[in-house]
């Protein structure tokens, strides 16, 4: 079982930067890979960015690609990330996840473990 918290979301003008932070409970923190999700008002919830289990392999949706960064710290049990160039289209509800898969994927199915989620909003 993991509970994973996020924090560090707020408001923004556009092209500021912000970063997050996903707070995970358990001795095995480094067993999962992690993923940030995010979803807007009255859409569907979206992948942005996803890292292995050691922090060497990471993935990023074409909207964020060059803009977000995603990270690990195992010995602290958390992952980050990192976000500049914010768009007001980057307004949503971001949340990190956890899967017990080899592979760190882009599917909202693929995650066991859930945050509540933290609101980033970004001004024009």
């Amino acid at each position: 079982q993991v509970q994973l918290a996020e924090s560090g979301g707020g408001l923004v003008q556009a092209g500021d930067s912000l970063r997050l932070s996903c707070a995970a409970s358990g001795r095995f923190f480094r067993s999962y890979a992690m993923g940030w999700f995010r979803q807007a008002p009255g859409k569907e919830r979206e992948f942005a960015a996803a890292i292995s289990r050691s922090g060497v392999n990471t993935y990023y949706a074409d909207s964020v690609k060059g803009r977000f960064t995603i990270s690990r710290d195992n010995a602290k049990n958390t992952a980050y990330l990192q976000m500049s160039s914010l768009k007001p289209e980057d307004t949503a509800v971001y949340y990190c996840a956890a899967t017990s898969r080899v592979v760190a994927t882009v599917r909202v199915s693929d995650y066991d473990y859930w945050g509540q989620g933290t609101q980033v909003t970004v001004s024009s």
